[in-house]
């Protein structure tokens, strides 16, 4: 995967809060069709990166480059539209209206968008309508949400609703997803369904993740490969047997010095 172009780029990214520096130059590649895992102690810096990514927020200074083009100053929307989406660790669903509406509004090319279509090309707007909710219906039969697909979005549970986010997130046809904490405050089961749903379209249709995980055992079974933050710097990157028996990672988990533990054979903590 080293000979192929990078899918995502990040180069010396930094992002400041007043005298906080949150992420201090990082750098980091990620290849097309890979599973890449985002890990690191609490305040590492790893949501304000996926924040910067994906234009939530402005880094002060770096350079973001997805699919050959710079997206650092984009606006969210805009990198959706070159193919980037991602979902949030505390989910967005609107609870209000009913799971196959809070899909449906996430397809491209929105009737809506344009009201002037909603009179001039009526049959146009139908058309569109019955292509978004057959597209967000098959999404729902995907994740297994579609039993609830006229349920107000308020009734799913924790882990339905993460479900849900990632239909929404995959009705763009992305090329590539980012998962912020995919797994957090849901059950067992619900998780590995989810993580099942990752690896079969990595598999299928060679889409790219990068995920911020906490859970060692999930990261080691799943990612291709880790990149590893402490103190908003990238420490150490590569294949998750490599990452987990590095003394840095090791060290940054604990915040001791481990290098005799990582001799013998040490791991990040799981």
């Amino acid at each position: 995967m080293s000979d192929v172009a990078p899918i995502l780029a990040v180069e010396d990214v930094r992002k400041r809060f007043g005298g906080l520096v949150a992420v201090n130059g990082a750098t980091f590649n990620v290849a097309p069709g890979s599973i890449t895992a985002l890990i690191g102690p609490n305040g590492a810096g790893k949501t304000t990166l996926f924040n910067n990514v994906s234009g939530f927020y402005r880094a002060d200074s770096g350079r973001i480059t997805f699919l050959g083009h710079r997206i650092d100053g984009s606006t969210p929307h805009r990198i959706a539209q070159r193919g980037l989406v991602r979902t949030f660790q505390l989910t967005k669903a609107l609870t209000h209206m009913s799971v196959l509406d809070n899909v449906m509004l996430a397809g491209p090319d929105q009737p809506g968008e344009h009201l002037w279509r909603v009179y001039v090309q009526p049959r146009g707007v139908r058309r569109r309508e019955h292509e978004l909710r057959t597209i967000a219906m098959e999404l729902l039969r995907f994740v297994k949400l579609d039993g609830h697909a006229e349920a107000y979005a308020g009734s799913l549970s924790g882990g339905q609703r993460k479900l849900l986010e990632f239909a929404r997130a995959l009705m763009s046809s992305p090329e590539m997803v980012m998962l912020d904490e995919p797994t957090a405050g849901v059950n067992p089961t619900l998780a590995a369904q989810l993580l099942d749903y990752v690896l079969e379209l990595r598999r299928d249709t060679g889409m790219t993740f990068l995920l911020i995980e906490h859970d060692m055992e999930i990261v080691m079974s799943v990612s291709d490969r880790v990149v590893v933050m402490s103190e908003g710097r990238v420490i150490a990157e590569g294949t998750p047997d490599v990452v987990r028996r590095d003394p840095k990672v090791v060290d940054a988990y604990l915040g001791t010095h481990a290098d005799t533990s990582a001799e013998e054979g040490g791991d990040v903590p799981e």
